[in-house]
């Protein structure tokens, strides 16, 4: 069987990084926050700080390397960010991506609950650029629309087993999943009418 290192995009959603362990896979994590340290912590708690996790364990060299994916013009959060995750970048044999919440969403859980689950984008433009990044490594990639109902979550939660499961048979190779036609900001690609229908359209109501 092969086992397998996978970056999941966004980082630290604990219901795709249960999966991944339960599949006996690793799981990349930017702050080596492991599923069972993530288990332990408080979320209330704020005073709590492992100072021996990233960025706090970070020496000098690893805080600039993430100086090599952006220019020097480019915010520092942003390269910061990418200092962390440069690792993933270097190491990883196949990732989950999930898109960003929809637009209008209504929360199914508190807010809270759906940071522990699904965790967030952030600074979205470093997760456009670790998309990037990811996606030139020619890995299996799953990509995942952000799911808003129960029945959403149970299919993305079968189809990721599925995935994990088809790495360790090598069932997926260099490819990108996208069963849910993403587009490049994966969203769910909607179909734009044309300039002529629109023509039609507006002419009916005159």
């Amino acid at each position: 069987m092969l086992f397998m290192k996978i970056a999941v995009i966004p980082d630290g959603a604990m219901m795709i990084i249960h999966l991944v362990t339960k599949n006996g896979h690793e799981y990349l994590s930017s702050t080596n926050l492991s599923e069972e340290k993530l288990r332990k912590k408080d979320p209330y708690d704020d005073s709590f700080c492992d100072y021996d996790a990233p960025p706090f364990s970070m020496k000098d060299h690893e805080r600039l390397t993430g100086n090599k994916y952006a220019s020097c013009e480019t915010p520092s959060g942003l390269r910061g960010r990418m200092s962390m995750f440069d690792f993933i970048i270097r190491d990883a044999d196949a990732a989950i991506i999930m898109g960003p919440r929809p637009k209008g969403y209504k929360h199914m859980y508190n807010h809270l609950n759906e940071l522990i689950l699904f965790s967030c984008v952030g600074c979205y433009n470093h997760y456009k650029l670790l998309i990037q990044l990811i996606k030139q490594k020619d890995i299996p990639i799953l990509e995942l629309a952000y799911p808003d109902n129960r029945e959403k979550i149970i299919c993305m939660i079968d189809r990721i087993n599925d995935f994990l499961q088809g790495l360790h048979t090598g069932k997926y190779k260099n490819e990108v999943i996208n069963d849910d036609n993403l587009n490049c900001d994966m969203r769910p690609y909607k179909k734009k009418i044309s300039l002529n229908d629109l023509e039609k359209i507006i002419n009916e109501f005159n």
